[in-house]
């Protein structure tokens, strides 16, 4: 035999090789799995559930040791002191808690969790997907977990209504969609929040933003100008609204309007509004388009939408144009010419047939300046942009640029190279800014070299 022939021989072996490993390895787990339901099933007629939620942890863990104990025992089912621990902590999770997503929902490192379906689960850490081992027993088991969330607060999952938005009582948002419509089996998402809020130091630190816009960022709130914020899904928008809202002075009254509350203010005067979905009859539903209405009617100093979606974009451009200002929003959108043209249409959607020009006018009007942020290939999200807007040329909205982010290639480890610069190009909220008492460092708006 050749010596290439060998080379390929052993290359094949050890290609082959792991394979046994892995099927005893998914064998070994299943098993595991029937185990965990069979023992979980006879738990829930051998324990007092009512006294286990009020349990402190050692009691709690000590009565599902004894229960598991006593069920081993029946069954003649000998257990490895590891494997019985990690039978006593998932059923425990899944009498009390969310079953497989409990230790994804405690690993701080875990921005998103992702269930394609009940054996695929991929996580985002750092800014990166990446496969989780963690798995639902089936379908019906990921099921039971979505309906868990969605009762949790009010909401409800079935064939007649197989798409819900929910969030978890640690503030996470939750998405969930259901056979018929997901093809697979149900489908999860959830969307982590940090349990000690992101502040403006931290984005320095990470490098979103420098001192400067920072400086910018806080004195632009102060002085009340209306803010848009835009970038597309997972580039840190609620991140950075919660950001600039850090910078409203305590004594504002504020009134939050979203779709599942999801802001961390740490203001004391405020006002959470969430909308309501439809009851099983189709009746009493409740949009963000209602909540802007009734909140005008709040006295509010400060008026935060989650994200501008629908016809509440005209509301809330009227309420900018007549003495709301400081408001706050987000929008779905690549640039700031996108957010302004997306705009523009959900002004179009409320169904008054205004016409196009009055439209940019209104907008040019309520809106002082648009943030645009991004998530870039490495995973790093940056502001791209800070934009103002300076008014109409014609039937056009024009806008000025202040900061902005250069990309310049990649690294040698795949990192993305780049800097902020200064256009050098003083804006026109300068004059407010300066009439409110709030001044800025000479150099800040100087155009970088």
């Amino acid at each position: 035999m050749s010596i290439m022939a060998r080379i390929r021989e052993r290359t094949a072996a050890e290609r082959s090789a792991p394979a046994p490993s892995r099927a005893a390895d998914h064998k070994k787990e299943n098993s595991f799995h029937e185990l965990k339901v069979k023992i979980h099933f006879r738990l829930l007629n051998l324990l007092d559930l009512t006294r286990l939620a009020e349990a402190e942890e050692s009691v709690l863990q000590e009565d599902l040791r004894r229960g598991i104990e006593i069920i081993l025992a029946e069954e003649n089912l000998a257990l490895t002191l590891p494997e019985r621990e990690r039978l006593c902590k998932e059923i425990r999770d899944e009498i009390l808690g969310y079953g497989p997503l409990e230790p994804l929902l405690h690993d701080h490192d875990i921005g998103d969790i992702l269930v394609n379906c009940f054996d695929q689960v991929y996580v985002e850490r750092r800014g990166k997907l990446e496969r989780s081992p963690i798995r639902f027993t089936d379908n019906s088991h990921l099921l039971k977990i979505i309906e868990k969330i969605a009762t949790g607060v009010g909401r409800r999952v079935d064939e007649s209504c197989p798409m819900v938005d929910a969030r978890l009582p640690d503030g996470s948002r939750v998405n969930a969609i259901i056979p018929p419509l997901a093809l697979d089996g149900p489908s999860l998402s959830i969307r982590k929040f940090a349990k000690d809020p992101i502040r403006v130091n931290h984005l320095v630190e990470f490098g979103s933003i420098t001192p400067e816009i920072a400086q910018v960022m806080e004195a632009i709130v102060q002085a009340r100008l209306n803010i848009l914020i835009s970038g597309g899904t997972g580039t840190g928008k609620t991140t950075f609204l919660n950001v600039l809202s850090s910078f409203i002075p305590n004594d504002e009254r504020i009134i939050t309007i979203e779709d599942s509350a999801e802001l961390q203010l740490q203001q004391e005067h405020i006002v959470r509004l969430e909308t309501r979905p439809p009851n099983l009859e189709g009746m009493g539903e409740i949009t963000q388009r209602d909540l802007v209405r009734n909140a005008l009617r709040m006295r509010p100093d400060r008026v935060i939408l989650g994200e501008v979606r629908q016809g509440e974009a005209l509301d809330m451009l009227q309420a900018m144009n007549t003495g709301h200002d400081g408001s706050l929003a987000t929008i779905h959108a690549n640039s700031p010419r996108d957010a302004l043209t997306r705009l523009e249409t959900m002004v179009s959607m409320a169904g008054l047939n205004i016409p196009d020009k009055a439209i940019r006018h209104q907008i040019a009007s309520a809106i002082d300046v648009v943030i645009q942020l991004a998530r870039l290939s490495d995973g790093s999200r940056k502001c791209m942009g800070i934009h103002e807007i300076v008014g109409m040329e014609g039937d056009m909205i024009t806008m000025q640029e202040i900061f902005a982010y250069k990309m310049m290639g990649l690294t040698d480890d795949r990192k993305v190279r780049g800097k902020f610069i200064t256009t050098g190009i003083r804006p026109k909220f300068m004059a407010r800014l300066e009439a409110m008492g709030i001044n800025l460092p000479a150099n800040v708006f100087r155009e970088s070299l």
